[in-house]
C-alpha cells in the first residue's frame, strides 16, 4: 500500500513542479529575449538617426568610426545599406563580401526598405539557430534612403537563459526532493494503522481473536477506527466465549439427564405387560436416541465457529483410513460401493476434516438412497471435483434446492434415523475452504418400484493444493491455532 501511494504521489509532485516550472522558464526566456531586443533596438535606432544626418550632410566619417567602435566593443557587425541592397558604410566584419545577401538578413532588410520595422521575436530559445538580426529604416515612410542592419549572436542570451533555468531547476528540485523525503515517513505514519488493521482482520478471519491493533498511533480518524475495531473484536470474542460456555453447560446439563432417562426407560422393559406397552416402550427409547443424536449434531454445528483454516491434504490418505469401513457398511446395507479416485490428488481440506464430510455423504447414500450401488469418484484439475453418487430414488429439483438447509429432511426419509444437519454442516465446511457443495442427479437406475430414473449425486469442488503458488498463499499452519488445546468433538457432522 505504501509503494502504491508513493507511486501516485511522486509523479504528482513531479507534474506539479513541471506545471509551475515550464511557464516560469518560458517567462524567463521571453524576458531575456525582450531585454536583448530592446537593447539592440536602441542601438540601431541611434545609428539610424546618425546615418540620416550623415547622409544629409555628406559627412560619413564619424558614423563609420561609430560603427567600427561598436563592432570592436560588442562583436556585433553593423552596416548602412542603401535601397539597392549594397553596403554603404559598416564595420570591418560587416563589409565582408556577400554579408548583406545572407538569407536571415534579406528577410528583414526587405521589410525595412519598404519603411516597416520588422516584428520583434517572441522568444529566442537556447536551442534556436541563427543570429538576432535587426533593421531600422533611415528616413521616413516612402522616403527611405537606407537601412541600418545589425547581426547579433545569441550565444550570450543562450548562456544567460540556460543559467537562469539552472537556478530555477535547482529551486524546483530542492522542494520536490524535500516533499518526497517527507512523503515517505508521513505515508508510513498514515498507513501504519491501515496495515495493522489489514493484518488484524486477516488474523481474525483465520480464527485468532486475540489480536488487537494499536489505537495510539496515526491520524485521529484512524486511531478512532482502530479503537472501534478493537471494541468490536472484544465484543465478538466475548460473544464466542459465552457461546462456548453455553455449549459446555448444555453438554453437561443435557447429556447426563438424557443418558439417565434412556437407562430408566430401558430398565422398565421387565415390568411391561402387553404389546401396546412394549410398543410405547420401544418408541420412547427411539425418541431418547433421536434426542441424543440431535444434541450431538447441535453441539457439532455450534463448534464449527472455532474452525477457520483450510490445509492441504492428500486424498489418498483420507480414503485409505475410510474405504474399509465404507465397504463394511455397504455390505451390511446390501449395497455395492466403489471408489474410483486417481492417485496423487492434493486439495484443500475443509475445516473440520474432509474425511468426516465424506463419511457423512457415504453414510447418507447407504442409509437413504434405497438403491443398489454407490460410486465415489474424483476428477483432477485446478478445482478437484469429488462426487458421491448413488442409483437410488434420488431427490427432485425442488428437494435438491432445499436439502442444504438445516434440519430439512425429505418426506420419504422422515422415518429413517437422521437429524437433517449433516449435509448443511458439510456444505458450510466446504465453503469455509473456498469450495462448493451442490446436489445433482446421480447414477441411472432401471429397476425398483420407482421405475427408470436417476439417483442423487453430491458434488464437492475444492481448490487443488498441489501447486507451489497455492501452498504459498495458505496461512502458516505451524503456528498454534486459537483453541488448539481444546478437544475436537466436531470432526463428524452427523446426520443428514
Amino acid at each position: 500500500m505504501l509503494r502504491r501511494l508513493l507511486v501516485v504521489l511522486i509523479p504528482l509532485a513531479i507534474l506539479l513542479a513541471a506545471a509551475l516550472g515550464v511557464p516560469l522558464a518560458t517567462t524567463v526566456a521571453q524576458g531575456e529575449t525582450q531585454d536583448v531586443y530592446v537593447d539592440r533596438l536602441n542601438d540601431v535606432g541611434r545609428f539610424a538617426s546618425l546615418a540620416e544626418t550623415a547622409l544629409a550632410t555628406g559627412r560619413t566619417e564619424a558614423l563609420r568610426m561609430e560603427l567600427e567602435r561598436y563592432d570592436e566593443l560588442y562583436d556585433i557587425p553593423v552596416a548602412l545599406v542603401d535601397p539597392s541592397g549594397s553596403v554603404v558604410l559598416g564595420s570591418t566584419s560587416a563589409q565582408a563580401s556577400g554579408w548583406a545577401y545572407a538569407p536571415e538578413i534579406q528577410a528583414v532588410l526587405s521589410q525595412a526598405l519598404a519603411g516597416y520595422r520588422p516584428e520583434p521575436p517572441t522568444v529566442l530559445w537556447p536551442w534556436s539557430d541563427g543570429p538576432l538580426v535587426l533593421a531600422e529604416p533611415v528616413g521616413r515612410d516612402s522616403e527611405v534612403v537606407g537601412v541600418i542592419v545589425s547581426v547579433s549572436s545569441i550565444d550570450g542570451l543562450r548562456s544567460t537563459v540556460v543559467g537562469r533555468w539552472g537556478w530555477l531547476a535547482l529551486l524546483g528540485v530542492v522542494p520536490t526532493v524535500l516533499l518526497l523525503a517527507v512523503a515517505w515517513p508521513v505515508s508510513r505514519w498514515v498507513l501504519r494503522p491501515v496495515r495493522e488493521l489489514d493484518e488484524a482482520t486477516a488474523a481474525i478471519a483465520d480464527g485468532d481473536l486475540s489480536v488487537r491493533t494499536n489505537a495510539s498511533e496515526g491520524p485521529p480518524e484512524l486511531r478512532r477506527l482502530a479503537g472501534s475495531f478493537n471494541a468490536m473484536v472484544e465484543a465478538v470474542e466475548h460473544s464466542i466465549r459465552r457461546q462456548r460456555a453455553f455449549v459446555s453447560d448444555a453438554s453437561h446439563q443435557l447429556r447426563n439427564p438424557l443418558t439417565s432417562l434412556r437407562l430408566a426407560v430401558e430398565n422398565l422393559a421387565p415390568f411391561l405387560r402387553g404389546d401396546d406397552a412394549r410398543q410405547a416402550h420401544e418408541l420412547a427409547i427411539d425418541e431418547a436416541k433421536s434426542m441424543h443424536r440431535m444434541l450431538n449434531s447441535l453441539l457439532a454445528a455450534t463448534r464449527l465457529e472455532s474452525f477457520r483454516r483450510a490445509e492441504p491434504v492428500e486424498l489418498d490418505t483420507v480414503l485409505a483410513t475410510r474405504a474399509g469401513r465404507w465397504q463394511a457398511l455397504a455390505e451390511q446395507a446390501g449395497l455395492d460401493i466403489r471408489v474410483e479416485v486417481p492417485s496423487g490428488l492434493v486439495l484443500l481440506e475443509p475445516p473440520g476434516g474432509l474425511g468426516s464430510i465424506l463419511d457423512e455423504l457415504v453414510s447418507n447414500a447407504l442409509r437413504l438412497s434405497g438403491g443398489t450401488r454407490v460410486v465415489l469418484s474424483a476428477t483432477p484439475g485446478d478445482v478437484v471435483e469429488i462426487r458421491v453418487a448413488d442409483d437410488g430414488t434420488g431427490l427432485d429439483a425442488d428437494e435438491r434446492a432445499a436439502a442444504r438447509r438445516r434440519f430439512w429432511r425429505a418426506p420419504k426419509h422422515q422415518n429413517i434415523v437422521g437429524t437433517g444437519l449433516g449435509l448443511a454442516i458439510g456444505a458450510e465446511l466446504v465453503e469455509a475452504a473456498g469450495g462448493e457443495l451442490r446436489l445433482e442427479p446421480g447414477l441411472p437406475r432401471s429397476t425398483g418400484d420407482d421405475g427408470p430414473g436417476v439417483g442423487l449425486a453430491v458434488l464437492i469442488r475444492l481448490p487443488d493444493a498441489s501447486s507451489a503458488q497455492v501452498r504459498a498463499s495458505l496461512p502458516d499452519t505451524t503456528s498454534p491455532r486459537p483453541g488448539a488445546g481444546e478437544p475436537d468433538r466436531s470432526r463428524s457432522p452427523s446426520g443428514r
